[in-house]
This record gives C-alpha cells, structure tokens and sequence, in this order.
C-alpha cells in the first residue's frame, strides 16, 4: 500500500476537479500511475525529456523520493529561442511507503520517458495459512 504525502499537490489537484483545466490550473510536473501486480506495486512516473542519468531514487525510512532534472537541449549556434513552454530544471515526488513493502528489493527502469518501479510486499505481510496441529507443552487446567 503506497499512501501520498503530498497534500499541497492534492489541492491543486482537486482545485483542478473544480475549476477545470483553465488558465488557473498547472499540470503536475512528474505525474504518477500505481497499480498492483500480483505481489508488488508498480508505480510509473512519467518524466519525458529527462535523461537516465539525471534521475535519482532513493528511499530513507519509508519515504521514496525521485528527483530528475531537465535540462535545456542543446541548440545550434546562432539559433534564438521563439517559445519556451517546456519547463526545465529539477522535479521531485515523495511518496510515503507503507511497512509491509520490502524497501530493499526495488526494481527501477527506465523507458520512453517513464520512470517505472517495482516494489515488491514483504514476506511478512503476504497471507498465509497456519496448520492446526495437538496442543503440546501445556497440560489441561482442572477445575
């Protein structure tokens, strides 16, 4: 179970809901899918225009943070910018983890512009049945 932290982003979202996707409202800079497969969570981040190499993941406790940076593409000399839209620089999501995912086997890749992350549950989270078997080592209280 992934729960978000964001609650700054949460408003916008929902002032987004309200107000419609007028002049008003921003698009999330790294917007982000999760669903769950079988024993794991997939979160997918998308992050078009940014390098491999300039995304870091890490977790510290339960806290998963991914931060990239976009940087400006490199233009021909002499060649003078009309428009700039696409917003550059650094974007960061936290996501806070629940406990019974297993933190130190994330997988990450990386592909077309989506960060995706494996995030399997922990083995002591999965059901399981437990046997019944005879009571031993205790004797029947009498009365």
């Amino acid at each position: 179970m992934l729960m978000r932290t964001e609650a700054l982003r949460e408003l916008d979202r929902l002032a987004q809901q309200v107000l419609g996707s007028g002049t008003w409202s921003r698009p999330s800079a790294m917007p982000m899918d999760v669903y769950r497969e079988g024993d794991r969570y997939v979160v997918a981040f998308d992050i078009p225009g940014v390098s491999a190499e300039a995304i870091d993941v890490g977790v510290e406790r339960n806290t998963l943070t991914v931060r990239a940076e976009r940087r400006p593409t490199a233009k021909a000399e002499g060649a003078a910018t009309e428009l700039s839209e696409r917003p550059l620089g650094i974007f960061a999501r936290q996501v806070e983890l629940a406990d019974t995912l297993d933190t130190e086997n994330i997988q990450a890749g990386y592909d077309a512009g989506v960060l995706t992350l494996h995030i399997p549950i922990a083995e002591n989270a999965k059901p399981r049945k437990i046997s019944i078997g005879p009571v031993t080592g205790h004797e029947e209280i009498s009365g």
